[in-house]
């Protein structure tokens, strides 16, 4: 089919033959038109099929919408005029040897070789297989000097190069180089049995586990003839927003730590246990492992396991508030927190930025509310958003959604939860079709898309974690700061590593 870019409503399926497929002159000037414009992308990805390269984007105005195109050996970038689609090209590149002509800054991202067996875009300077085994952004002159952090970090986080371009204690340029943990996720998803994808997803980012869960679950369930019970979707979304709370409360004590002001952070840390235990009631695991299935959910929530997390949520939503109050009140907090980290609502506008980092930069976009799914239909949810882009923004817009999300358990808990369970099982995908899925993740917009061949089998499967869209908001974040700002604006982020390697 032949046309302009087509509308498509989130976790619906679609044949594939109804979708527009573009000549690929008209796919980048309408792509290019959407985002100008003010759209966003939500996914931009290269496929193989039938031996031929295709490129298919999915782009949000305050409607999804998508067309595919066939994908030539190289392409002029559309970096060039509009650095959302920076990554996604980058991306494109090297899983499938496409090149984008003209690229600004075009290097690997998870370091492996692609997957059409082509030859390599990326020049001789690599040595493929080493992350962080290229030439480095530099910055000439006789004072500047470089700070290089990472892989290798302390405690339990994950693998992640930060390299500095600074005169003096000044930040001129930061880069982040990514892949060390690359597992083939998206290759592992064409290529398992579909009873096993809750299990795979389960793993992508263990603490954005229910997050990717539902939105895989979303996906079969468009494909097949399965769908949830209204209980399900309730407790799907308790959920998401235990996961939401446990996650910001954690990231809020962490920055309290950051600057030094321990009681908040000795009090968030107690605190952020108890909610991940609250998840550990329904289900038996504290990261949701094993809650979500294609079809529902595999625990329900009785009268008495109701009453139980009710119980613990009042207690503990005076103690939230308390803390809290402790915290952005203080002096001492508000004088390292205001000012620091900024990112502009141009910046953020142009870079993409989405979850608490867009709206704290002033971009109110939240998936919950312009493309609700499970019980959030039937939820009010304020616009929140912040103009200053500033650490203190992003805590202030983690600490509102937290008393968002306990009021929003407490009143699911309210309702009738009666479901019937599911297990693992065997599904018949729909043949030669497409489906795109949109959740609020803890971190922001989290997105699965899925595309079945003429057998039922996937043929693609792309993951598209919102931290994808914010590591570089980090690195606006530091132009121009002093270095040792460098832990603050990265905590105020808490972005995921293993999100973005997949």
């Amino acid at each position: 089919m032949n046309g302009s870019f087509a509308e498509v409503s989130n976790g619906m399926a679609y044949r594939r033959s109804r979708l527009p497929l573009l000549p690929f002159d008209v796919f980048r000037r309408e792509a290019l038109a959407i985002v100008k414009a003010g759209g966003k992308v939500v996914q931009f990805f290269a496929y193989a099929e039938d031996g031929v390269d295709r490129i298919m984007a999915v782009l949000r105005t305050d409607k999804l919408l998508t067309a595919g195109c066939m994908a030539p050996a190289a392409y002029p970038s559309f970096t060039l005029e509009c650095e959302q689609f920076h990554l996604f090209e980058r991306e494109i590149a090297e899983q499938s040897g496409i090149r984008p002509e003209g690229h600004p800054w075009l290097k690997m991202v998870r370091y492996h070789p692609n997957y059409r067996g082509k030859p390599d875009v990326f020049g001789n300077d690599y040595q493929k297989d080493i992350p962080g085994n290229y030439p480095y952004y530099s910055v000439e002159g006789e004072e500047i000097h470089e700070v290089a952090v990472g892989p290798v970090h302390a405690g339990v986080i994950e693998p992640g190069h930060f390299r500095f371009n600074c005169i003096g204690e000044r930040v001129l340029h930061l880069e982040i180089q990514l892949g060390y943990q690359h597992r083939g996720i998206e290759v592992l998803m064409t290529q398992a049995d579909v009873k096993r994808l809750p299990i795979i997803v389960e793993g992508i980012a263990g603490d954005t586990t229910v997050g990717h869960g539902v939105s895989m679950a979303q996906a079969v369930e468009a494909l097949t003839s399965i769908r949830p019970d209204q209980g399900a979707k309730i407790i799907r979304t308790i959920a998401l927003e235990l996961e939401r709370l446990a996650n910001h409360i954690g990231d809020l004590g962490a920055l309290s730590g950051d600057v030094a002001f321990l009681p908040p952070a000795n009090y968030f840390g107690r605190i952020r246990g108890d909610f991940l235990n609250l998840t550990l009631l329904i289900c038996g695991n504290r990261f949701g492992k094993g809650l979500v299935r294609p079809g529902g959910v595999r625990f329900a929530i009785d009268g008495e396991l109701s009453w139980k997390l009710m119980g613990r949520i009042k207690e503990l939503e005076p103690q939230v508030r308390h803390v809290l109050d402790l915290m952005l009140q203080s002096p001492g907090v508000l004088g390292r927190f205001e000012g620091c980290g900024v990112v502009g609502t141009d910046d953020a506008e142009k870079l993409g930025l989405v979850g608490p980092a867009g709206r704290a930069s002033g971009l109110p976009y939240d998936a919950r509310r312009c493309f609700p799914k499970e019980y959030y239909t039937h939820i009010d949810l304020p616009e929140n958003r912040k103009s200053t882009g500033d650490v203190y923004a992003r805590a202030k817009i983690r600490a509102e959604e937290v008393m968002q999300s306990i009021k929003i358990v407490k009143s699911l808990l309210g309702r009738m939860l009666e479901t019937k369970c599911v297990d693992f099982g065997n599904f018949n995908l729909a043949p030669s079709s497409f489906v795109v899925t949109v959740n609020e993740a803890w971190r922001g917009e989290l997105s699965h898309c899925v595309l079945t061949d003429a057998a039922g089998g996937i043929l693609r499967y792309k993951i598209k974690d919102p931290s994808f869209h914010n590591w570089m908001g980090l690195s606006m974040a530091l132009r121009d700061a002093e270095i040792s700002d460098f832990p603050l604006s990265n905590k105020s982020f808490n972005l995921s590593y293993c999100g973005v390697d997949l």
